[in-house]
């Protein structure tokens, strides 16, 4: 009886799998990532840059195979030299260019961003904003609704030391 259960559960779970292995190519879509940040301070006498570990919340509309929309909120992490600290966050809009392969997207990026960093030394502190150039290409798999990402992108930003972002992230794509 258990073993019966398990091969009936074990076939609908392959069937319901099956069917939903279309590509979602379609809709709106949620994800996060996740990666290796490079950001610092470019200010006065203060230049630095630093590595860390930065992520992305993304919200996007692809209503057609080749084109899509994103908004995503950025945290670059804390960049450090010498007692002097950065944060650098932002949120930036794209239009996405998609290449469309069966299972594959390759895309490329384009928009603006609004960042903002906060900067601070033992004595001081200050903040440095404004809205930048953003650039960026990625590769995605999909199986379903689900998508894995693999993207860089980067920010004209002088003042924050020209921030970049390479991360793996993962979307989910409603109907």
């Amino acid at each position: 009886m258990i073993q019966r259960t398990f091969v009936v559960a074990a076939a609908l779970a392959m069937c319901v799998a099956a069917g939903g292995a279309a590509a979602v190519e379609r809709g709106f879509y949620l994800g996060g990532a996740l990666g290796q940040s490079d950001s610092g301070l470019r200010t006065g006498n203060v230049n630095f840059t630093d590595k860390n570990v930065g992520y992305k919340l993304i919200g996007g509309f692809r209503p057609l195979k080749f084109l899509a929309v994103e908004v995503n909120y950025v945290d670059l992490g804390n960049a450090s030299t010498g007692g002097v600290e950065a944060k650098t966050k932002a949120v930036d809009g794209f239009v996405l260019g998609f290449l469309p392969l069966p299972i594959v997207d390759i895309y490329g990026k384009l928009g603006a961003t609004s960042w903002k960093t906060d900067a601070s030394a033992p004595s001081l502190s200050w903040s440095h904003s404004g809205t930048d150039l953003a650039f960026g290409a990625g590769v995605q798999m999909h199986v379903g609704a689900l998508a894995a990402r693999l993207e860089f992108e980067a920010y004209d930003v002088q003042e924050a030391s020209t921030p970049t972002l390479l991360s793996l992230g993962v979307t989910y794509t409603f109907f």
